[in-house]
């Protein structure tokens, strides 16, 4: 496994499947692990966050690690210090680092001069923890079926669309991607997908149409129309009016279907109250399995970081 995990292309195949696997056994009480027993790993943040940080300050102590919690404006940085000595600087101190934060090639800058493993817990190209969790949310709820079924992604081409191809293709799994014209998903991110699809035998489709993704669909799943850091938050919520996840566009899925929300969600735009409330049992499962991905994720990155 490569020293950082930035995108989900960082991993082969077999590794994000062990990742899975070994995520239920955590779960389960199956799997135990002291990785980080006396490592200190830092989580510097530029977005706020709820489910990131937790997840992430819970499975570091899971681990017997300790977390050290930064805001990039508490840190020189803010006042323009070279992310280069910033980078430096704190992989001296730190065993590994965490980072939320915006332009994702500030993340790959940080970790091409940190010496320690980086981990992306959230930029504006890609969410490759959430994919993962989201993986193995479907895999708990279809099993070996997961390969078999419909995936249908439905909203803006955002970061979490994005990764979702990207899985997708890494894991061999069917996936539409519905958004509005204008709003698709990253080229690069699609192209991405394609590629790993060859060899895992994925399959992605990206339309305009919400109905065409979700006929048939297992899955249906959606996140917040607006992000943030958006600008044009108004505009975007008019395009991506007919794109809402409602009882409406759910009876063109199967009749047993789940519905998905990596959260936060803004009931009443991408999502109806009512599909919300029906479908949280699977809905705060994804939010559970954050914990669980995460702690596989670092046992296997930090594992063979620090034997080598």
């Amino acid at each position: 496994m490569k020293k950082d995990f930035l995108c989900l292309s960082d991993i082969a195949s077999d590794e994000g499947w062990e990742i899975v696997e070994n995520a239920l056994r955590f779960k389960k009480g199956e799997k135990n692990s002291n990785i980080l027993e006396g490592k200190v790993v830092g989580l510097l943040f530029a977005k706020p966050s709820t489910r990131t940080r937790v997840s992430f300050e819970v499975g570091i102590t899971k681990l017997g690690g300790k977390a050290l919690y930064m805001t990039s404006s508490q840190l020189q940085m803010s006042r323009g210090e070279d992310i280069r000595d910033t980078a430096r600087t704190l992989s001296r101190y730190l065993d590994g680092i965490v980072i939320r934060t915006y332009a994702h090639a500030w993340l790959e800058e940080f970790a091409r001069y940190s010496d320690k493993p980086v981990i992306n817990a959230l930029t504006d190209f890609s969410h490759p923890c959430q994919i993962l969790a989201d993986v193995q949310t479907i895999y708990e709820l279809f099993g070996e079926r997961i390969k078999e079924i419909k995936i249908a992604y439905i909203g803006d081409g955002n970061n979490v669309a994005n990764s979702l191809i990207v899985g997708a293709g890494l894991f061999g799994l069917k996936l539409y991607v519905a958004t509005p014209s204008g709003f698709e998903p990253n080229a690069k991110a699609y192209q991405l997908g394609l590629e790993l699809s060859k060899q895992s035998g994925g399959e992605i489709v990206l339309t305009n149409d919400p109905v065409e993704a979700v006929e048939n669909a297992h899955v249906v799943y959606t996140d917040v129309w607006v992000s943030m850091g958006d600008t044009n938050g108004d505009q975007k919520v008019q395009f991506l009016k007919p794109f809402q996840v409602n009882e409406k566009l759910l009876k063109h899925a199967e009749e047993n279907v789940k519905v998905l929300h990596c959260l936060p969600a803004k009931k009443g735009q991408e999502i109806t109250e009512e599909v919300f409330e029906k479908h949280k049992e699977e809905i705060f499962m994804q939010a559970e399995n954050r914990l669980w991905v995460q702690m596989a994720l670092m046992d296997k990155l930090f594992g063979e970081f620090f034997r080598s």
